[in-house]
């Protein structure tokens, strides 16, 4: 016999104050607020044979993305499996998707939270799995379904509902219903207004809308909310960052940069990718990182030879060439190639996507436009297959159409720039763009438009 958590979903642990430690870790997991593992931990103290422990501490570990966190997750995975026997199936479920991701069948763990989500729809931590899992992925639609399936298990009675209309806002932003994630994620918001998530999918909303002051305001008046002792406050910033940028305040973009994205080195790989992504599009502009980039360089270097996750190789590959770091773009490459032939979900990320991308930025740093063009071009319409939100993998929209532009070939850059305003007419830059791309082609009355656009 076991318990039941503040949402009624069963535990084999019959340590109370081991499932208090546990519901307090994943609300910290949940709002990103302080360090869910120190809490589970804790847990553990209290309780060593506590199944959904080792599986919280295993998950911390699986979506950390990188090699460096498969250590812990093997020595997580094989406490839960010890302790299987006397598991309930709720948490033999999660095991066995901890054992997938270990094993490097990424997808066939996400899917693994799924159903688990789907049996016991208030399971928060198999949801939020899931839901990450799906973004790391690129599931676009499940970011939106998976979570969708889950709704009627919930309502404000139910500890936690905020957070999972701000994982449906999210999912419901990247599948294009900006009115709909919008409606949500300020509903999220009004339910629990410390929850970093929510407000991050409102201001996707508006970055994919080019409402780019509404944006900044949205951001900057809830600093309090979502900044302060928070985990994904880097990434936050780093949206208000995209907002300054597409307005040309490069020196505000700077200023972000050093103070709140990146105002210490740090190991982690989904804080060091965003940083680096920032700047590399600073560099499309021919804005100087400086020594910025060194750092970044540094931090990306041990992790060259992982090819553990195609999305952060991009990310790698864009600071050794920024920094001309050549060995170290080799060692990516050929760690990619491996990877590539090898088993497992990251190898058709890899093959598909992540391998021609890093071979287009090398080709960038050469010099070598066209064969950028060459690479990036088909690679857009399956990009989202390793991962990323629309907002992150812009930069390879961004990348393409100035290597079309510095090639010289018009008919490639201003139908790319058009796509941009389109979508985005609120947008200096895009405009800026298109008067690039049709000053290229010939059309000085049209990129003098474009220019006055920008300024308008």
């Amino acid at each position: 016999m076991g318990l039941q958590d503040s949402r009624a979903v069963p535990v084999s642990t019959t340590s109370r104050a081991a499932l208090d430690r546990y519901e307090a870790a994943v609300d910290r997991l949940h709002s990103y607020f302080r360090d869910p593992l120190a809490e589970i931990e804790a847990a553990l103290a209290e309780d060593p044979g506590f199944v959904m422990g080792h599986c919280l501490r295993g998950t911390l570990m699986a979506l950390a993305t990188e090699r460096a966190a498969e250590a812990p997750l093997r020595e997580s995975v094989e406490a839960a499996e010890a302790l299987a026997a006397g598991a309930n199936e709720r948490e033999r479920g999660h095991i066995a998707a901890l054992r997938a991701w270990l094993d490097g069948d990424f997808a066939g763990a996400v899917d693994a939270w799924g159903r688990v989500a789907e049996v016991w729809p208030r399971d928060g931590l198999a949801l939020q799995a899931a839901h990450l899992g799906d973004f790391y992925l690129g599931h676009t639609q499940l970011l939106r379904d998976r979570i969708a399936r889950a709704l009627p298990g919930w309502d404000e009675a139910v500890p936690g509902y905020g957070y999972v209309l701000g994982m449906h806002a999210f999912g419901l932003e990247e599948t294009g219903d900006y009115r709909a994630a919008e409606a949500t994620g300020r509903r999220a918001v009004a339910l629990q207004p410390r929850d970093p998530w929510a407000i991050h999918a409102v201001a996707h909303v508006m970055e994919m809308q080019g409402r780019l002051p509404e944006g900044v305001d949205w951001l900057t008046g809830r600093t309090g909310d979502w900044a302060p002792d928070n985990m994904f406050a880097f990434h936050n910033w780093w949206h208000l960052a995209l907002y300054h940028l597409d307005l040309g305040e490069t020196g505000t973009v700077l200023r972000l940069y050093d103070e709140a994205i990146r105002p210490q080195p740090s190991p982690l790989a989904l804080e060091t990718l965003d940083a680096t992504a920032l700047l590399w599009r600073l560099h499309l502009r021919g804005v100087d990182g400086g020594a910025r980039w060194a750092e970044l360089a540094e931090t990306w270097a041990p992790m060259a030879e992982d090819g553990y996750y195609a999305f952060n190789d991009m990310h790698a590959m864009m600071a050794f060439v920024a920094t001309g770091r050549d060995a170290d773009a080799d060692r990516l490459l050929a760690a990619q190639a491996r990877s590539a032939a090898a088993g497992g979900t990251n190898a058709a990320m890899t093959a598909e996507v992540g391998l021609p991308v890093c071979r287009a930025l090398r080709a960038f740093g050469a010099g070598d436009y066209g064969t950028v063009v060459e690479l990036l071009a088909p690679v857009r319409a399956v990009a989202h297959r390793f991962g990323g939100s629309h907002a992150q993998r812009d930069v390879l929209a961004l990348t393409l159409v100035e290597a079309a532009l510095r090639a010289g070939q018009a008919d490639v850059a201003r139908p790319l720039a058009a796509e941009r305003t389109e979508a985005k007419p609120g947008s200096p830059f895009n405009w800026r763009l298109t008067a690039r791309a049709l000053r290229l082609g010939g059309d000085e009355a049209g990129a003098v438009a474009a220019e006055k656009r920008a300024g308008a």
